[in-house]
């Protein structure tokens, strides 16, 4: 066996990784112990990537070679390399030429390498003369880059992980950091139990897990965080908390502000906010006294109409009272994705050039032009993300290449973005995956590398490159980014500017990255001091890193100089706005999205491991209790969810983390698991067919983070559950086979389950439908065939009168008891609890399976609701662990370290631990 260093690749923690791999197989993956940022830790996604790597979940999902559409809605079908390139030249050169630059956008993605980014975006704004490429990116970072900008001067996150352990008050806000980055918030509680007297404050409109752990909880209302800030402001000045003597020296623009938060009393702020008075004043008085002060914070803040705003007014607070530059202490914007940092570095967005610099400096743009050696960088803004796509809706843009992202599921207002897809003359693709939903529209699918095949770099939150390494060769035919777009740029430029094809001729990521380096010269992010062969040596760097320094800066601003024009730091005086779409009596509930904890993202990787479900295995609507009462909405009861823009269909689940007219929904349920159509027979298209494109006039991100919605009682009598075990080598690609079906239902789901490694080799697949009507019988027995509940030996009942079928598939011990191995159950569903059960726990059923068709028999059993597992490691419930619990005594952490030596939960990856505390805080100990 041998063994590479690496970089996961899901969030912007950056972790390293080391892949176990022999004979071209990646066989396994622990944390590297070297590694700064993780030094050994993985959560429960990076602990199973080698499971999401194997040779049955690659040839079931994997794009693995280039694939051409004659036509759209039919199957692509093979081509070679070269006629892929040459068409994908052909038909961008005569789009350039009958419609200029302009007309073709390209949208790539945060988890692209450093040099893949970059020749991007050399080729787009070097080659095609255009501005119009943007980033996934651009959903989660470009509010934090452009509050940094606005007041820092430059997108340079000040602060290093190492200053969890120095900060005395940590403000966590519009992040739920348990489940978002599981990793830092081990090292936030390791910061906490070394130091018992820090203090954790935390601002979320949810009670998520990261917010029961705090010291205080501010539930502030949807979208009022600058009321908030202003508001800790006006506290901050009222008690003398702020620093006089660093505003004076290092900062400008303060006097504006504070006649602006002069109006932020405590009544008005807790008027416009919701929270307590008492709250506001104690939250001021840890942040300015209980000093240093560090603040975190993520999509909450960034994904909002006024993004740029709350980013601003939160680094205010910091300004004001001099906590930046100093261990301990800063805003820190904790990166959503892997690379999201290095595509910023490159300038991979509509708006930026490479190395920080700006698209609307003249200056900036000659230096990029003459390190390119091109006569000019184009100076018109490009189109960002929302923009492009609708522009291409609008037919202004005729041809999209789409690199690594999945718009199809992850961009706002679905209907736009299909539009956009479909009205596009030529759409390229260029995936790992071939399970997106945005593949689907591509006219030409080229096969990229992935994790355990690529090489190059990428940048954490915290400004730290890793070097990412190959373990293995490429799946298939699959190519890197990098190397796929600078040979079809040399195409390109041979049909439109043929004197500029040489500005592509890259031999290896290296050389691509030395030229990257080279641009950074003099930039606040200068690395021309950093090579591969110091990453390779050293580890993994912090920058600024400047030739002739012997390591990189953990913490920026500590002479308290700025890169602005006169080296202050500038105090943004932002006002408060509402929500670009505030709840009123038509759509009356806040809708908020965000993260699950074993999910990432569109799942294209996530979600091929069964064992990723067990701690979220349905896709649902939470809403509070009261709530649900007063609509007399049932537990599970299906709820259409509507916004002004479209309609998803999801079971209720009653939750006591939000407050009476809110909403939550997981970020991550696409059509590639939720489906169905509406009233009028048109497709459902995933959670974002409900969010909304509005976006913050200076970072162009959109307000993911909210839309008003209504909801009402879908009335789908007839339902079905067909859920059965497959081999594991066949039962992806029937999920694939599976999927077009869904849209035919009135709602729809369809989810692996399972506990990978298998030792029997099978994976789960269960399919939850309702509709108006039964469908037609040949459909329902296409489907009974593919779960294996149509072949002989099958057990089967049908009602043809009342629209009623079962199916068991059972298999035989050596002593005769039978084990639930499928069921499905059409028409009336009751009773489906308890198989659901006796199947996902494997357990022999209680009598001859044929028994469970009898009509009434699964309506007389009654199971109760299926204990969450908390522990996915390890497959541990709640049930159990109260159960441990509830037999110890002690303090809280002696009874948590005797369930974890009793059931093992929270010993392997962490990312149970804050549910495993707020288990042990619910439970009381025995008596003495």
């Amino acid at each position: 066996m041998q063994e590479t260093k690496s970089t996961c690749p899901y969030c912007g923690v950056g972790c390293g990784v080391i892949v176990e791999h022999e004979a071209g197989q990646i066989t396994g993956v622990r944390g590297d112990p070297d590694h700064p940022a993780n030094f050994g830790r993985l959560c429960s996604k990076g602990s199973t990537l080698h499971l999401t790597a194997t040779v049955s979940v690659t040839r079931q999902t994997r794009l693995l070679q280039p694939m051409r559409r004659a036509t759209r809605g039919e199957a692509p079908v093979a081509v070679g390399w070269d006629n892929a390139l040459d068409e994908a030249a052909d038909r961008l050169a005569a789009i350039h030429r009958a419609h200029g630059p302009d007309a073709i956008g390209v949208y790539v993605s945060g988890q692209l390498l450093t040099e893949d980014y970059y020749v991007f975006n050399k080729l787009v704004k070097g080659l095609l003369g255009s501005n119009h490429i943007d980033t996934n990116s651009r959903l989660c970072m470009s509010s934090a880059v452009a509050g940094y900008k606005a007041t820092l001067g430059a997108d340079a996150p000040p602060c290093s992980y190492e200053d969890f352990a120095h900060a005395q008050t940590v403000f966590i806000t519009g992040s739920n950091l348990a489940w978002a980055h599981p990793i830092l918030m081990r090292r936030l509680e390791d910061a906490r139990r070394a130091n018992p007297a820090q203090k954790w404050i935390v601002a979320d409109p949810r009670r998520t897990e990261t917010a029961d752990a705090a010291d205080l909880h501010l539930p502030l209302l949807p979208g009022s965080d600058v009321a908030l800030y202003h508001g800790l402001l006006h506290l901050l000045l009222w008690e003398g908390l702020t620093d006089p003597a660093y505003i004076a020296a290092h900062t400008s623009g303060f006097e504006a502000l504070r006649t602006r938060v002069r109006e932020f009393t405590p009544r008005e702020t807790a008027r416009l906010t919701g929270l307590k008075e008492a709250d506001l004043v104690t939250a001021a008085r840890w942040f300015g006294q209980a000093t240093p002060t560090l603040s975190l914070y993520c999509q909450g803040l960034n994904q909002s109409s006024a993004g740029t705003a709350k980013n601003a007014a939160l680094i205010n607070l910091h300004l004001a009272t001099g906590q930046i530059g100093k261990p301990g202490a800063g805003p820190f914007s904790l990166t959503g994705q892997p690379n999201a940092m290095g595509g910023r570095e490159v300038g991979g967005l509509a708006n930026l050039l490479s190395a920080h610099r700006d698209l609307g400096n003249p200056a900036h743009r000659a230096e990029v032009a003459r390190l390119w050696g091109v006569p000019e960088v184009p100076a018109a803004a490009g189109k960002t993300a929302v923009e492009m796509f609708e522009a291409a809706a609008d037919g202004e843009i005729k041809a999209l290449w789409i690199a690594c992202t999945n718009p199809a599921q992850s961009l706002p207002d679905q209907t736009t973005v299909r539009r956009a897809l479909e009205r596009a003359e030529f759409v390229v693709v260029q995936e790992a995956f071939a399970t997106t939903a945005t593949c689907a529209y591509a006219d030409l699918l080229l096969p990229a590398t992935t994790w355990g095949e690529k090489d190059g770099t990428v940048t954490n939150s915290e400004r730290r490159i890793s070097r990412v390494r190959p373990a293995v060769p490429p799946a298939g035919q699959a190519r890197h980014d990098w190397a796929i777009a600078a040979d079809l740029a040399r195409r390109l430029a041979a049909r439109i500017a043929p004197e500029r094809a040489a500005l592509f001729d890259y031999a290896t990521p290296e050389s691509v990255w030395l030229e990257h380096r080279e641009s950074t010269r003099g930039r606040d992010l200068d690395i021309t001091g950093l090579g591969y062969s110091m990453l390779e040596q050293q580890g993994p760097q912090q920058w600024p890193l400047p030739e002739g320094a012997a390591q990189g800066r953990a913490r920026l601003y500590e002479d308290g100089v700025f890169p602005t024009e006169d080296g202050r730091a500038k105090f943004a005086d932002v006002p408060f706005a509402p929500l670009a779409e505030p709840r009123d009596a038509r759509y009356p509930f806040s809708l908020n999205t965000g993260r699950l904890r074993d999910q990432w993202h569109g799942m294209s990787r996530t979600g091929t491991l069964g064992r990723l479900y067990g701690h979220e295995g349905l896709p649902c609507i939470e809403l509070h209790p009261q709530d649900m009462q007063r609509l007399k909405i049932a537990e599970g009861e299906l709820l259409r969810v509507r916004s002004r823009r479209g309609q998803v269909v999801l079971p209720a689940r009653g939750s006591d983390t939000l407050v009476p007219t809110q909403a939550f929904v997981a970020m991550h349920w696409g059509e590639e698991v939720l489906s169905g159509q509406d009233a009028d027979g048109r497709p459902m298209n995933g959670v974002n067919a409900l969010t909304s494109p509005r976006f913050c006039p200076q970072s162009k991100q959109p307000e993911l983070k909210h839309a008003a919605v209504a909801l009402e009682k879908v009335n789908l009598p007839w339902r079905l559950t067909a859920m059965a075990w497959l081999p594991a080598d066949t039962a992806l690609a029937l999920r694939e086979q599976l999927r077009p079906a869904l849209a035919r239902f009135g709602y729809a789901s369809l989810l692996p389950f399972g506990r990978e490694p298998d030792p029997a080799g099978r994976l789960g697949l269960v399919l939850r439908a309702g509709a108006a009507e039964a469908p037609e019988a040949g459909f329902l027995t296409s489907l009974r065939t593919t779960f294996g509940l149509d072949a002989p030996g099958v057990l089967a009942y049908q009602d043809a009168r009342r629209g009623q079928q079962r199916a068991l598939r059972v298999s035989r011990d050596a002593d005769g008891a039978e084990r639930l191995q499928g069921f499905w159950v059409a028409g009336d569903a009751s009773g489906e609890a308890w198989l659901r059960s006796l199947l996902e726990a494997d357990q022999t059923l209680p009598g001859p399976g044929r028994n469970l068709l009898a009509p009434g028999a699964l309506a007389q059993r009654n199971v109760a609701p299926r204990s969450p597992q908390v522990c996915t490691c390890f497959n541990v419930d709640e049930a159990a662990i109260r159960s441990e619990l509830g037999r110890s005594s002690g303090s809280a952490d002696e009874r948590l370290a005797r369930c974890q030596s009793a059931l093992k939960c929270g010993t392997n990856c962490g990312s149970c631990l804050p549910a495993l505390r707020q288990l042990v805080k619910a439970t009381l100990p025995v008596a003495a």
